[in-house]
């Protein structure tokens, strides 16, 4: 594989109405994160992956887009995302835009054309059907709205497709003239200086829903090869499909550089080891660190030589990666430096959720009243209607409510965190005086630091950037133990998922301390005591 930029680097996700606050409303905007490009800069990261900005009615946050060339006033305006693009280049910082493509809001002009008028040229823009037996068309349901994914125009009587809330309305790939308004689009953007797009469910965009095809429709490569060729092929730019049907061979054929698609997708099979096997997103499970071993290190023997991996623990829909993985009580800060040791060890691109490198935790809360996220106040009627109390409900929801990714930054122990000097838009975490990004620079012995240091390590060392992985397969379950090999270089990567004590047997071979979770580390390796969420990197001679 040729070298590229993303191959050294350390993305860092921002949801931008959570990160910074620039003028007192209470939402994070555009020049509040023109604010924070400093600390950026001083953790190391390399690009800014900013969930979507665009002009909209934040149905879903702004992942139900009404203008994908204008910015939303809540965030500022383009001028000052012009200036966060140069402002970030000059500090060496990339931005990756959102790209959602699979669905628009109902408010996109596009749509409102559709609607008002049916010979419009953008009526074909979305997927319509036609009623049968006065009914619609077949019982596929809407993810974040309950019910049947179709909606009823009354004007026409014809069926419009919303996979997820009624206000996101399912995109059809197979016009090409929607494709082509896509890719000019897309093109603006680039022409601005962006550097990569995240493509939201990019596994859905040719879909067939007639057929009850959802994810891999049969024209999806077909698609990403054209739309590659029509924008960013002759430039080294970053895209990363997010695709939760991917399997590992999927990841490859999407990421295989001789097929001109993607850089490389998010792929999920690691995040269902907690999750019960055949349930719904929100049945929990204890972790099995069996499974997710497996699925970790399938993604890095399938795409050994073709492909590209992108490693991560969290993002914005996701629980916070210490309260799922590791632990919140006197083991937060030990368990938060081992997730991060054990997940930035492996071969690919590692993205950095904003707090992850603090170890901000879940943030639950009391009554639905309190949640903002669209899918969970949906996902908690539906568990009252099945019987669950709401004490109950409340249980479940506050597993996997998106909300608890997207609590605001925590950057101080002064009122609000330092994110606004208004009220914020979603309650902040009651930890923050302990749990703050001040506090964590303070100590040189911080996740914080630890961050800084992988992702230092990334940009400096070949054997993490191309090194071969090799998994130490006689281990006890609790351990995920690799070895990374570049030339003549060997390093150990070992970390303990237990809160016990796990004795492992380890190469008997002289060591040199890399990065470690604890102020000392096995300097004798072969048979070896692990104190709970130990980890460590050690170069082997």
């Amino acid at each position: 594989m040729q070298a590229h930029w993303w191959q050294r680097a350390t993305v860092y996700q921002i949801y931008p109405r959570s990160f910074q606050d620039s003028n007192g409303d209470g939402i994070g905007d555009i020049p509040g994160i023109i604010s924070r490009l400093d600390y950026l800069a001083t953790l190391g990261v390399d690009a800014l992956w900013l969930s979507p900005v665009y002009k909209s009615p934040n149905a879903d946050n702004g992942y139900d887009i009404a203008d994908y060339q204008a910015i939303d006033p809540a965030y500022g305006t383009m001028a000052d995302m012009d200036q966060l693009i140069a402002q970030a280049a000059q500090r060496g910082i990339k931005i990756v835009m959102d790209l959602v493509v699979n669905h628009t809001s109902d408010e996109h002009p596009w749509f409102v054309d559709a609607c008002q008028n049916p010979d419009s040229p953008t009526r074909d823009y979305y997927v319509w059907a036609d009623a049968v037996d006065g009914h619609a068309p077949n019982n596929l349901t809407s993810g974040f709205s309950g019910g049947s994914a179709w909606e009823l125009d009354e004007l026409t009587g014809q069926y419009f497709l919303h996979l997820f809330s009624k206000k996101q309305i399912d995109l059809n790939w197979q016009n090409p003239d929607l494709r082509r308004a896509i890719y000019r689009m897309m093109n603006f953007w680039i022409d601005k200086g962006i550097e990569g797009f995240r493509m939201d469910v990019i596994d859905m965009i040719a879909k067939e829903p007639r057929a009850k095809i959802l994810v891999n429709g049969p024209h999806l490569h077909e698609y990403l090869h054209e739309m590659n060729r029509q924008t960013w092929r002759n430039r080294d730019f970053l895209t990363v499909g997010e695709a939760w049907s991917a399997s590992p061979e999927d990841a490859r054929q999407y990421s295989d550089e001789q097929r001109e698609e993607l850089s490389m997708v998010f792929q999920f099979g690691h995040l269902w080891a907690d999750r019960q096997v055949g349930g719904e997103k929100w049945e929990q499970r204890p972790l099995d660190v069996a499974q997710l071993k497996q699925a970790l290190y399938a993604c890095q023997t399938t795409m050994a030589t073709h492909g590209w991996n992108s490693l991560f623990w969290s993002n914005h829909d996701l629980p916070r990666a210490v309260s799922r993985f590791g632990a919140t009580g006197q083991y937060r800060e030990l368990s938060a430096k081992m997730l991060a040791i054990a997940l930035h060890g492996l071969k690919g691109t590692p993205f950095v959720y904003q707090g992850e490198e603090i170890g901000v935790t879940d943030c639950p809360v009391a009554t639905i009243d309190q949640v903002n996220d669209v899918e969970a106040r949906t996902i908690y009627r539906q568990l009252r209607a099945q019987g669950d109390d709401a004490g109950t409900a409340m249980q479940k929801i506050n597993i996997f409510n998106r909300d608890n990714a997207r609590t605001p930054m925590q950057w101080t122990a002064k009122q609000h965190a330092g994110f606004t000097t208004g009220k914020p838009w979603l309650a902040i975490n009651a930890n923050y005086p302990r749990i703050n990004v001040a506090a964590a620079q303070a100590d040189h012995q911080s996740i914080w630091w630890t961050y800084q240091r992988l992702i230092r390590l990334r940009k400096q060392s070949a054997v993490l950037q191309q090194g071969e992985f090799t998994e130490l397969s006689a281990v006890p379950a609790p351990i995920v133990a690799y070895t990374r090999n570049w030339q003549q270089t060997q390093w150990l990567i070992c970390a303990n998922f237990a809160d016990t004590l796990i004795t492992v047997d380890l190469p008997k071979r002289a060591s040199e301390l890399i990065i470690s979770n604890y102020q000392d580390y096995p300097e004798q390796l072969g048979r070896v005591v692990l104190r709970p969420y130990e980890a460590f990197i050690l170069a082997l001679s």
